[in-house]
């Protein structure tokens, strides 16, 4: 499988597969796009409704370059607040692909090069505490094999596009993500296919459409009701 990669609008960093016609990130902008979906509108989103909250478990369907994780140890590390990430990932990136991505240099953070290191470098099937305040796991398995340790507060679900993996966009998929979720959680994606609203609907989840990243007019957040005891 070849992987390219190529720069975003913002400077950043995506990857991109000629065969399945996919990006990893958005081309408007990498860092942009996962700052305004996953970081905004998913993770500190959860935060907001959740002010009493020590914690919070995160699940990405997809690590890909490892950008929204390493987005999410650099917030953490801001709200001081303990975060669990566990991921999947099936087909991840050569080592000699991620040391040519530029994150740590678009975010100009010197505290994120070891992190991001750390991310592509640590043990699969393994908890790493990376900081202080960010656990991680990672995971090499599909999305149907894995099956989670502990109610999950956020998921990230970035997989490809449903044009090129549309069997990881129907009902019965997210049917066992909100199966995941704890009460009171929720899922964000950038996609806002009518289908994908309809399968989440039929799920279980309450769905807000949200403004998108640049580029893009509309994004999906679906909720689980109830609130979450902490």
């Amino acid at each position: 499988m070849q992987r390219n990669l190529i720069v975003t609008k913002d400077g950043s960093h995506t990857v991109t597969i000629p065969e399945w016609k996919v990006f990893y990130h958005s081309v408007h902008g990498a860092v942009q796009e996962s700052l305004h979906v996953y970081i905004e509108a998913g993770f500190n989103h959860w935060w907001n409704l959740h002010e009493n909250a020590s914690n919070c478990v995160v699940f990405e369907m997809g690590f890909g370059t490892g950008l929204n994780a390493l987005l999410t140890a650099l917030e953490a590390k801001r709200r001081q607040g303990k975060v669990f990430y566990e991921t999947v990932e099936a087909f991840p990136l050569e080592i000699a692909l991620v040391e040519k991505l530029n994150y740590c240099d678009a975010l100009e953070d010197p505290f994120l090069q070891p992190v991001f290191d750390s991310l592509h470098t640590s043990e699969w099937n393994s908890v790493q505490l990376i900081t202080p305040f960010f656990s991680f796991k990672k995971v090499k398995a599909s999305l149907a094999d894995y099956i989670p340790n502990e109610p999950i507060d956020v998921i990230f679900y970035d997989a490809f596009a449903p044009a090129a993996q549309p069997e990881l966009w129907t009902q019965p998929v997210f049917e066992k993500l909100f199966a995941m979720l704890a009460p009171g959680g929720l899922l964000v994606t950038y996609c806002s296919k009518g289908d994908v609203r309809r399968a989440m609907l039929a799920a279980g989840f309450k769905v807000e459409k949200v403004p998108g990243p640049v580029g893009k007019r509309e994004m999906l957040r679906g909720i689980k009701s109830a609130s979450r005891i902490t």
